[in-house]
């Protein structure tokens, strides 16, 4: 198996509201998309623009006073809000940074997402989060769409298919 980029997006002066894949190839066993992130919103992301309650996750975080843990169903959007994005509270110039594995997303079966992220800050207030999420839809994955307003500039997203050669 191997890692093959399919794109790679830096944002620009200004920031912007959302960062969006879209022609995603159909020919891949799995995606990784990997965010680098800073906003003053936290974000949150959608398949193939589907704003339906076809979402549910898992989730566990650690910050430098504890943990906390958390699961729904039934949710309108993959929950990345809850990796708690590098905003203007924290240390300047650091981000967020994210790993998201989705599996067999071009299968016609439910989609399982798996993220690990973390935010920088040199506080206690640094937050580690792990997640196990899935899209309820039988529809292969063409687009994905990270959304928060703003991400600002310097944050980078970069979308990788897993082969199977």
């Amino acid at each position: 198996m191997g890692y093959q980029l399919i794109e790679h997006i830096e944002v620009g002066a200004g920031g912007v509201s959302s960062i969006e894949f879209t022609g995603i190839p159909q020919d891949g066993v799995d995606l990784v998309l990997m965010l680098s992130l800073r906003g003053d919103t936290n974000p949150d992301m959608r398949f193939n623009n589907d704003s339906s309650a076809n979402y549910s996750y898992t989730l566990m975080r650690g910050f430098g006073s504890g943990i906390t843990n958390d699961a729904a169903g039934a949710q309108n959007r993959i929950y990345l809000t809850a990796l708690s994005n590098n905003q203007s509270t924290t240390t300047a110039n650091t981000f967020s940074n994210v790993k998201i594995y989705i599996s067999n997303y071009a299968s016609s079966v439910a989609k399982s997402v798996s993220i690990d992220g973390v935010t920088e800050n040199n506080a206690t207030s640094a937050v580690a989060t792990i997640s196990a999420e899935s899209w309820n839809n039988s529809s292969s994955i063409t687009s994905i769409r990270v959304f928060t307003n703003p991400i600002n500039e310097f944050s980078t997203a970069s979308l990788y298919k897993i082969t199977a050669d």
